[in-house]
């Protein structure tokens, strides 16, 4: 019995974190596009520092985020797949690390300098110079990386995202 409540609250954790990064997003919806974005919802990437669960919540969260792109299927795929990286290398790289602070600067980073993908399939689709777009997302990203910093910071002191 105990395994089965262990599977429906892991599936849930992942539904909750999928949602919330599918509502943050919507709710500054023309800011999470483009070339200049400010995707607040990337700020949960940092759970996966804490539990590799959050690498299919938010790859999930994502794609479905993803739906409404003005980029369309190209959008659904890359910029997931992107996701589906950025937060599975954070995984790796903060697997070891006790300390909470290293562990959000190392996804802050890693997250903020993968943005070189959505740049290009930026440049790609829309023909958008690379460099100043990766720029821009980049700055918008390490943005939204330092705000959701702050927040996990705070939240960890009262949830276990290990659990």
């Amino acid at each position: 019995m105990e395994k089965v409540s262990t599977k429906t609250a892991e599936v849930t954790k992942i539904a909750l974190v999928a949602a919330l990064y599918v509502a943050v997003t919507m709710v500054i919806v023309p800011f999470g596009y483009g070339a200049i974005q400010l995707r607040l919802s990337e700020g949960f990437n940092h759970l996966v520092a804490f539990n590799k669960r959050y690498i299919i919540a938010l790859t999930i969260g994502c794609a479905l985020a993803n739906l409404v792109s003005p980029l369309g299927i190209v959008d659904i795929v890359f910029g997931t797949l992107g996701t589906l990286v950025m937060t599975t290398i954070s995984y790796f790289l903060t697997k070891r690390v006790k300390s909470v602070p290293v562990k959000l600067t190392i996804t802050t980073v890693v997250c903020t300098l993968m943005t070189w993908s959505v740049a290009l399939e930026l440049n790609i689709v829309t023909k958008v110079p690379f460099w100043p777009t990766y720029g821009t997302v980049a700055l918008g990203e390490l943005l939204s990386m330092a705000l959701g910093a702050i927040l996990v910071y705070l939240l960890q002191k009262r949830i276990d995202f290990t659990k």
